[in-house]
């Protein structure tokens, strides 16, 4: 028999509102999918204010449609609107959020990929009801090109600017030619990167998902570095081909089926004066330090990919925020690694240089 609780009408009152405005933030959410697929966040920046009428006309939409997407983005406070003149404008502080594609703020590839991470929804209440988990297989191509667009940001405006700059020993070893490894490469995009930063340097790039190799690969002729880049299809946690004087893993490590394992291959693969550069979920120990709007953003992301397609092949889940600081030196450690330190972090990521 259920005991009745008292109920404290402010704390049911606010709460309530926060659940309302919660269910608008995701209704939010596909909105901004929507401007961002449809170009229209691109044009408002690009070409300005404008009302209904000419925005759709502009991006040849039909133009009811335009009128109540642009009335809800209003509504949310994404857009500013002005009664007299009927005509909505994108501010340039949001612009950069929304419509700066190679801006450090943009966050188009996350709304790209948000409505793809939910569907798999069914498999996933069956694995919350008998085990096991998603397979990477069942998330479509939207899910990986919004992905890739989203852990971009960090690779066009970072990753040489910041990361490597971090380390002038590291950089000055890539000018003079380097062999470069990047386990989970994904469709390679951080080391195109590299290989045009720094071309007497030889680059491999390693994943589990084959789609991503060969995208990856067509990548690399299309950007002209294919003469310097390769891409292989292998399960790194089972060991590594060569001996490298820089391995990278980004957004791996916590996704990874054997952790473990996947850190003592890297050991083993990496010549005694190389670094591994580790970027990962910026997390903390106790899931009270987690607890805000960008720890349940994280957490709900482990729950629809991170931990379940870990799971999914038996692996460890230690979903997003299962790898603060401590774990992963824990676990570098174990692996023969002596020195972890901290480079470079923002409230999402942080990036480590990890040595022998």
């Amino acid at each position: 028999m259920a005991i009745a609780m008292p109920i404290n009408r402010a704390k049911l009152e606010a709460f309530a509102q926060k659940a309302i405005g919660d269910v608008g933030g995701t209704l939010t959410v596909l909105m901004c999918s929507l401007g961002d697929r449809l170009g229209l966040f691109n044009d408002l920046a690009t070409r300005g204010p404008a009302t209904s009428v000419e925005l759709a006309a502009r991006c040849a939409l039909q133009e009811r449609y335009v009128r109540e997407w642009l009335g809800q983005m209003a509504a949310a406070g994404y857009l500013e609107y002005d009664p007299g003149s009927a005509r909505f404008t994108l501010p340039p502080e949001h612009a950069a959020i929304l419509a700066e594609e190679s801006g450090p703020m943009f966050l188009g590839g996350l709304y790209h990929f948000l409505p793809a991470l939910v569907a798999p929804l069914e498999r996933l209440i069956q694995a919350f009801r008998e085990g096991g988990g998603v397979h990477q297989a069942a998330y479509d191509e939207r899910f990986w090109e919004g992905l890739e667009r989203f852990t971009g940001v960090g690779f066009e405006n970072f990753l040489l600017q910041q990361w490597i700059r971090a380390l002038p020993e590291l950089q000055r070893t890539l000018e003079r030619g380097a062999l470069v490894a990047d386990v989970g490469c994904g469709t390679g995009r951080a080391l195109i990167k590299l290989a045009q930063a720094f071309p007497k340097s030889r680059y491999v790039g390693y994943d589990l998902h084959e789609p991503a190799v060969a995208k990856a690969t067509a990548k690399a002729h299309a950007a002209g570095v294919s003469d310097r880049v390769d891409f292989m299809h292998l399960d790194v946690s089972k060991g590594l081909p060569d001996s490298y004087d820089l391995i990278t893993t980004f957004d791996v490590v916590h996704d990874s089926v054997d952790p473990r394992g996947l850190l003592r291959a890297i050991r083993r693969a990496l010549k005694p004066d190389g670094t591994y550069l580790v970027q990962e979920i910026n997390s903390q120990d106790r899931l009270e330090q987690n607890i805000g709007p960008l720890g349940a953003v994280k957490l709900g992301a482990s729950v629809l990919y991170c931990m379940t397609t870990s799971l999914a092949n038996g692996g460890a889940g230690l979903g997003t925020i299962g790898l603060p600081e401590s774990r992963l030196r824990e676990f570098c450690l174990e692996a023969g690694f002596q020195n972890v330190r901290r480079i470079w972090e923002n409230p999402f990521r942080v990036v480590y240089e990890v040595r022998l």
